[in-house]
């Protein structure tokens, strides 16, 4: 099979490697000459991957339709931001029965748009319909480094979703498919949200009742979005769920969770962003989660104060103090 990799972040690249491992025929599209150059001559991407040596069989390409022409397969795992810039690009280069996957992951800040709305609004309904969309608790140094990891697979057609599932799965990688597309989505992107929450209370100095109290209401606010657009509940108990809810707010390799660590710390968003060279998802999901909540009229308070101290320049002392001084209420109301 000849899949190419559309985006050769850390992700992107540790998903080629496990592709192209399985002995398929790998080729991944970088932004940059700079990032092809190494995986092709040094077998490494140094930038977002490092120490990480890629197999013979994984080429790269900063020539877009050298991943995308007579390909059987093709993997999307950009930044959600250019996703629908580089579908633009490519949607011509793809053929008919080319199987999609997204491993892509937040929702458009101007359309409000998930992953599928935006390949539905470029490629068209029908061919987005057979779009199978990955998510669920993947660092991706760890998922290189082959340690134990399971993830969903969702899509609106499931006789493909078990196509992709068998393509992905290894001994170490080991793949669920599911039939709910929208709960996958929405578990995968505002997960980061409430990670940059659980790094600020970690950046605050709170401990380990403060985070579990987080990460609980932090579900519950997901899923009254998710499944007021549609979501089935059992989704976000699942590893698109609490799976990749825990592990963002918890684990020390969340870009998420790290953003949140320093403003908690007193570091300014824009100070943070400039030192870094991966996009943390949750930065720009968190406005348009807000925005979402007030467009569907969903009570979401913990994704309001993260907005508003991301965008609004609000301290977190006095979110913490807002978010604790809510009046209070029956614990399962509204879920």
């Amino acid at each position: 099979m000849k899949i190419g990799v559309i985006g050769a972040g850390s992700w992107g690249t540790a998903l080629a490697k496990l592709l192209a491992e399985k002995n398929y025929d790998v080729t991944i599209w970088s932004y940059t000459e700079k990032t092809s150059d190494d995986i092709n001559i040094l077998r490494e991407n140094r930038e977002f991957l490092p120490g990480v040596i890629l197999p013979d069989n994984l080429r790269a390409s900063s020539d877009i339709s050298a991943a995308c022409i007579d390909k059987e397969l093709i993997l999307s795992v950009s930044p959600s931001h250019t996703v629908r810039g580089l579908l633009g690009q490519i949607g011509e280069l793809i053929g008919e029965d080319t199987l999609i996957a997204s491993a892509s992951k937040g929702i458009e800040n101007d359309t409000l748009m998930t992953m599928s709305g935006v390949f539905e609004d470029v490629l068209g309904k029908e061919r987005a319909s057979k779009v199978t969309y990955l998510s669920g608790p993947s660092f991706a140094k760890e998922v290189a480094a082959k340690l134990p990891t399971a993830v969903s697979a969702a899509s609106d057609d499931h006789d493909i979703a078990k196509k992709i599932q068998q393509i992905f799965s290894t001994n170490y990688f080991r793949v669920y498919s599911c039939d709910d597309t929208i709960g996958i989505e929405l578990g995968g992107a505002l997960k980061n949200v409430i990670a940059i929450a659980a790094g600020i209370g970690d950046g605050l100095g709170f401990g380990h009742n403060s985070r579990a109290a987080l990460i609980t209401r932090g579900l519950a606010e997901i899923s009254r979005l998710g499944v007021k657009m549609g979501a089935l509940p059992l989704t976000f108990l699942g590893l698109a769920g609490i799976g990749d809810l825990v592990l963002t707010c918890t684990g020390d390799l969340s870009r998420n969770r790290r953003v949140g660590l320093r403003i908690g710390r007193g570091e300014k968003l824009k100070d943070i962003l400039a030192s870094m060279n991966m996009v943390a998802e949750g930065v720009k999901t968190s406005k348009a989660a807000f925005d979402l909540s007030r467009l569907k009229e969903i009570d979401m308070p913990i994704t309001k104060e993260v907005y508003l101290m991301l965008y609004e320049d609000k301290a977190p002392e006095e979110s913490v103090k807002d978010l604790m001084g809510r009046g209070l209420k029956e614990e399962f109301a509204g879920i």
